[in-house]
Order: C-alpha cells, then sequence, then structure tokens
C-alpha cells in the first residue's frame, strides 16, 4: 500500500472576529489538499459555537473536507457535521456512535498511550490521535508523545492515526515519515507568518518530502 498522510485543521480555540477567519479558513481551504477540519472552540459556549461554526462547517464541506466537532456529538448532529472528535473525558465511544450513527466519523485522543489507542481501536473508531509531540500554546498538553509510537501503531494496526501538538511545516517531517497518516495543526496554520494558505502550501511539501523518505 502506498503511505499517505492528509492535513487536518484544528480551528483556534476563540475567534474574536468570525469573518476574519472565515476568510482565513477559505484560503487554507483552498490552498492545497486539506482532509478535515475539527471545530475546537474550547473558549465559547455551545450556543456560542452554534452560532459561530455553522458558517465554518458549510465552508469546509461546500470542498469536501469532512468537519468534526470537538467533544459533543449533541453539536455535531444539531450543526450537521461529519462526526466527532472525543478526549479521555468525554463521552464514550459507543454512546457518542449510538448518538450519531454507523456513518459518522469518530476519533478519539489517545495521547502516548498505545492501549487506549488499541482499546479505541477495537471499539471501531475511525482514527487514534496521539501526542503531544512538540510543545504547544493552543492547550495544555496533557502527555508527550514520541515517534516510536506511530512507527510500532504504522506497523501492527490498520486504523489510521493523527499526529498532533505543536505540529508545523519545519518540524512535520519525521511524523510524516514514522507514519502519521495525518497531521493535526492548529497554531503552524492560523499563526503561520506568511498566513494560512501559505501554511497549508509550506505543510503540502514537506508531506510530500517525509512520504518519500518513509518509501526509501
Amino acid at each position: 500500500m502506498i503511505p499517505q498522510c492528509r492535513l487536518y485543521l484544528i480551528t483556534p480555540p476563540r475567534l474574536d472576529d468570525p469573518g476574519a477567519f472565515a476568510r482565513d479558513l477559505e484560503a487554507a481551504l483552498d490552498a492545497g489538499d486539506v482532509a478535515a477540519l475539527q471545530i475546537r472552540l474550547k473558549d465559547h459556549s455551545e450556543r456560542e459555537i452554534a452560532g459561530l461554526a455553522r458558517r465554518l462547517v458549510s465552508l469546509a464541506q461546500d470542498r469536501g473536507v469532512a468537519v468534526l466537532m470537538n467533544d459533543s456529538p449533541a453539536l455535531a448532529i444539531e450543526l450537521g457535521c461529519d462526526g466527532v472528535h472525543l478526549g479521555q473525558d468525554d463521552m464514550s465511544y459507543a454512546e457518542a456512535r449510538r448518538m450519531l450513527g454507523p456513518r459518522a466519523m469518530i476519533g478519539v485522543s489517545c495521547y502516548d498511550s498505545r492501549d487506549l489507542a488499541m482499546e479505541a481501536a477495537d471499539a471501531g473508531a475511525d482514527y487514534v490521535a496521539f501526542g503531544a509531540f512538540f510543545d504547544t500554546a493552543t492547550k495544555a498538553a496533557r502527555a508527550r508523545a514520541d515517534l516510536e509510537i506511530m512507527e510500532i501503531w504504522q506497523e501492527t494496526v490498520q486504523t489510521p492515526c493523527v499526529a498532533i501538538g505543536g505540529i508545523t511545516p519545519d518540524n512535520c517531517p519525521p511524523l510524516v515519515t514514522a507514519g502519521a497518516d495525518f497531521l493535526a495543526a492548529s497554531a503552524g496554520v492560523w499563526g503561520h507568518p506568511g498566513g494560512p494558505a501559505a501554511a497549508v502550501r509550506a505543510f503540502i511539501v514537506q508531506i510530500e518530502q517525509g512520504l518519500q523518505a518513509r518509501q526509501s
């Protein structure tokens, strides 16, 4: 099987200018191959998220990009998202699957634990997320993962894995080479000095180089 790795965007935790962020999101999505967008507006209430996210869901889905709601299956249903991303302290995978149905995409944060990842994969999760791999100001890292966890995962398990935590175009190639199926990025895109579109283009260049290294 030819190895693949794609970009997975995560919103900032707060949107002080929703219109400006919508324009940034459009630019990022139009700059290259983006697989998914996770709506993670941790600094807003659920009602605020419902109002802020509708336009973002539409912008992404109109471009064929899957949209996942962080934490809340109920909001995912309300906003017509494609699925949900769950942390270990959120609703259980089984309960989320019952709410969302068999076609929804459900991912689970597993931090630096292969045991948690195996439990999620065995339950039927569509992907598991490992991290944080680098320092990040977006959220307090619960654990620090290393490259070996993805190398072993890629060799032994078919469920896709997402690398998360402080990922930028500059530091991502080793993650691709180690076996990440997706790179989750937030500040590495929205805070890029050249803007979100330049960040996506830079990520894609580095992903391609990392995939070549993985095949060699």
